[in-house]
């Protein structure tokens, strides 16, 4: 039986956010409509990471990636190639003749500022060109704009060093999330009244500006309402690494080594050093009733 050809989605998609949706919506209409299957090219790692050595960190994993694609569009074929020397230095023509032979695309979908190949000399015109030449259909989605601002990864970051997950969300289209295994923190928050729920991102994650944040849980399909810290713990932790503390607001659920997931939906303060135990204990209970204010007054689908 002869493997039906594919469109291909093609990018890096950290994020995954209103711009890549976009590309992403066109790519299952193309499909749909063609009787392709859909599918997504990415990377591995960013490939400007690996060509300048300077640390990019991921608003998505690979994982969380392919969680959000099959989601929101259906699209259960995400290939993540390695980003390595080889790949860095694959001439465009033959990216392109890889994506028709061997992934056996029959069409494919990138955005406006698409580039490919060595020294990045692929660009959305010769993907055009080339791709008709072999017999590939082929769109380029425009950019997308919100309030006049052009909706990337970059512009997503910044919002999200700066603490400010709510404008972040409005870009991506969803909250931004952390996702990994609960595991044992210290006991500490048991001890003072506050148990948390720990997760250690991974080292290629980004992590929004230290703070506390409405937050909210998801384990197993299940929410739960949460207040979240973001930070390296300077009150009790002198050597601490950074760390995702979030403690449930409705009910105290064992659920180490589940995989969870936390989005952060509004900061409520920056992080700070306390004097001591007692005056730390006091501000977490503010911050979980200012939690709840928050869970309280807006609607959280």
């Amino acid at each position: 039986m002869n493997e039906k050809r594919k469109v291909i989605a093609l990018g890096f998609f950290d994020g995954v956010h209103l711009g890549h949706q976009a590309l992403l919506r066109k790519t299952a209409e193309r499909a749909l409509e063609r009787d392709l299957e859909p599918a997504v090219f990415t990377f591995d790692r960013s490939p400007r990471e690996f060509v300048t050595g300077v640390r990019v960190p991921l608003l998505t994993t690979t994982e969380e990636k392919r969680r959000v694609v099959r989601e929101l569009f259906s699209i259960r074929e995400v290939i993540a190639a390695p980003f390595d020397g080889k790949m860095m230095t694959l001439p465009w023509v033959d990216f392109l003749l890889m994506l028709a032979q061997e992934l056996r695309a029959g069409w494919l979908v990138a955005g406006h500022d698409f580039r490919f190949g060595h020294q990045n000399a692929g660009t959305p015109a010769l993907l055009v060109k080339k791709a008709a030449s072999l017999g590939m259909g082929c769109d380029v989605i425009p950019a997308v704009t919100l309030e006049g601002a052009t909706v990337s990864s970059t512009h997503i970051r910044a919002l999200l060093e700066r603490g400010e997950p709510e404008e972040a969300a409005r870009f991506l289209g969803r909250p931004f999330s952390i996702s990994g295994p609960v595991r044992h923190g210290k006991g500490l928050g048991s001890r003072i009244g506050t148990p948390t729920l720990n997760l250690v991102p991974p080292p290629e994650q980004l992590t929004p500006a230290y703070g506390v944040y409405a937050s909210r849980v998801t384990v197993d399909g299940r929410r739960y309402a949460a207040v979240t810290n973001v930070g390296v713990r300077p009150t009790v932790d002198v050597a601490g690494g950074v760390t995702v503390e979030s403690h449930l607001l409705e009910e105290d659920a064992q659920l180490y080594g589940r995989l969870c997931r936390v989005e952060f939906l509004s900061r409520l303060r920056p992080e700070t050093k306390f004097a001591d135990l007692e005056a730390l204990r006091s501000q977490i209970a503010r911050d979980t009733e200012a939690a709840r204010a928050w869970h309280r007054r807006y609607t959280v689908s």
